[in-house]
């Protein structure tokens, strides 16, 4: 059986084809590219076209994601974005107790599982300083890649605001005190690690899963070693929730 799995993200949509228990294809589009290239509109549906996506035959669609509930897609099953991303990290890992941190572009999710089961749950509060778009915020005022940005770990400058837009402010003041770029990098790598702790110190475990795209950050995994025995960054961190929809289903076959 072939399944497609749609990860309807705030600032991109994750596509994957599974085909028994493999990934066959996949790819990613910016959300506002995705909705004008590949939809449509028709009797309060919206209608994705996958010759466009050439995604070829598929037996099942399955959606998740930031517009999950925003978005009822024809031809595709809903499910619950958290669901999605446990079971992608499953697949990913073949693990069964593990804490899974996904940090998305607008949300933090920490779940914990154990044998395989979702067992607890902490959310954001809907602020963007913990997340993928601040790091992408505090890049361009530094005016280096983000890639770049998330390499520095080594004497963070101190950065205390709690607050994605306030952050920027104080971010250009350590600029103008004639800080080094690699300080003022981790700096802001380490405000993000701080912005995660309080959520994550309610969570015991050993091994720490990482999803999102912040996942490949070097800095983030340096930071949180403190604080579990295992870190274990995805291979496909940003196709996490896009694979879960897919295995969700294969495992409903079974």
């Amino acid at each position: 059986m072939k399944i497609l799995g749609i990860d309807l993200g705030s600032r991109e949509v994750k596509v994957v084809l599974m085909d028994r228990d493999s990934i066959v294809k996949r790819f990613k589009v910016g959300t506002m590219s995705f909705y004008r290239d590949y939809c449509s509109f028709q009797d309060n549906k919206i209608v994705v076209d996958t010759d466009k996506m050439d995604v070829g035959e598929f037996d099942c669609g399955i959606s998740t994601g930031y517009g999950r509930n925003n978005t009822d897609l024809s031809r595709f099953i809903p499910i619950n974005e958290i669901k999605a991303h446990v079971y992608g990290a499953v697949y990913q890992t073949g693990l069964k107790d593990f804490i899974l941190l996904d940090i998305g572009g607008q949300d933090v999710k920490i779940t914990k599982i154990q044998h395989g089961v979702m067992t607890d749950l902490e959310l954001n509060d809907k602020c963007a300083a913990s997340c993928g778009r601040y790091l992408e915020n505090m890049a361009c005022v530094l005016e280096i890649p983000l890639k770049q940005m998330t390499e520095y770990t080594e004497d963070p400058v101190e950065l205390n605001s709690t607050c994605a837009v306030f952050s920027e402010s104080e971010l250009i003041g350590k600029i103008a005190e004639g800080i080094s770029l690699e300080r003022l990098c981790a700096g802001v790598n380490y405000s993000l690690y701080k912005k995660l702790q309080p959520m994550l110190s309610k969570f015991r475990g050993r091994t720490l899963v990482i999803s999102g795209g912040v996942a490949q950050g070097k800095a983030i995994q340096e930071y949180l070693k403190k604080d579990y025995n295992e870190i274990i960054s995805l291979e496909d961190p940003q196709f996490n929730g896009a694979i879960g929809c897919c295995y969700f289903r294969k495992m409903k076959q079974r």
